[in-house]
């Protein structure tokens, strides 16, 4: 695609204009939370009428990565649950729209027999939050340093005031153009400065350097398409909280996680933590299975 500096500047201001109004738009941390009564009904529901489940099946175990990543970040998490026996599925996230994001993973999920534990990191809580929604298969959801939306809501208005994506946008993202975008749509890579000190706190530089290399991008458009019903609302639901993350501050997580009633385990790492912290998120996984199997 060939654009001229001048319409690419046009652009790219109002693309930042764009994101500045959207990550101002947080949302407010005294939203109301779903009724538990109401939770608790509807996972019985969803239990009772699905005749696949067994008590002491091993469910298949599928992880979803985020933006700015792709399924290797799951590697040390995934060969860990494989030693202990699981089937884990790695599928890839496109990364082009919320809703389509959800629809790849929920057609993916309909490919698997038995009962499910769906796993997911940072954008990827979105997505499994509204592709798990009405799937009696799926008895666990756990979110690791996640997003965990209510219906209506937008992703990058969550992260929260003092998160990383507050900043001015020109000064967090690379803005780059792709084949049949819709106007005014673009890829968002994560700056280098902004990769290896807010998204890759912990990790060692070398490390830290591969992975900003094959950063996987974000359309624009994805960070503000509203949800959907949330599947947290009666699926029961685990939540690995970073402390040290810049990038869903840990007060924004607190706010989800609790919202959607899950349980909370806190871990010192930043965003990354299935890559700092693999053993303790690979506990939550399996606290999970064990929970509701």
């Amino acid at each position: 695609m060939n654009i001229t500096s001048k319409t690419r500047g046009r652009r790219l201001l109002t693309v930042a204009g764009f994101l500045a109004v959207l990550v101002a738009a947080a949302a407010p941390a005294s939203a109301a939370p779903q009724q538990k009564a109401a939770q608790t009904s509807s996972t019985a529901a969803a239990v009772a009428t699905d005749q696949s489940h067994k008590p002491g099946t091993k469910p298949t175990l599928v992880l979803v990565h985020g933006a700015w990543a792709d399924g290797s970040g799951w590697s040390k998490v995934t060969r860990r649950l494989q030693n202990d026996g699981f089937t884990v599925r790695v599928p890839p996230n496109p990364l082009r729209s919320l809703p389509g994001d959800a629809a790849t993973i929920r057609d993916f999920l309909s490919t698997l027999s038995g009962p499910i534990v769906l796993v997911a990191h940072s954008y990827g809580g979105a997505v499994i939050t509204n592709a798990a929604t009405g799937n009696p298969n799926v008895k666990a959801l756990v979110y690791v340093d996640a997003f965990a939306p209510a219906e209506g809501e937008i992703i990058l208005a969550l992260a929260g005031a003092d998160s990383a994506l507050a900043a001015d946008p020109t000064t967090v993202f690379d803005f780059v153009p792709y084949p049949g975008a819709p106007p005014g749509d673009v890829d968002l890579y994560l700056k280098h400065n902004v990769f290896l000190t807010s998204f890759a706190t912990g990790v060692p530089r070398p490390e830290a350097e591969l992975l900003y290399a094959s950063q996987r991008p974000l359309t624009l458009s994805s960070g503000s398409q509203p949800s959907g019903p949330p599947a947290w609302a009666t699926i029961p639901s685990w939540y690995v909280l970073g402390t040290q993350d810049a990038i869903i501050t840990p007060t924004a997580q607190q706010f989800m996680a609790e919202r959607a009633h899950a349980e909370i385990t806190r871990v010192k790492a930043g965003h990354l933590s299935m890559i700092t912290q693999p053993q303790q998120v690979t506990a939550v996984i399996e606290q999970a299975v064990r929970a509701t199997n």
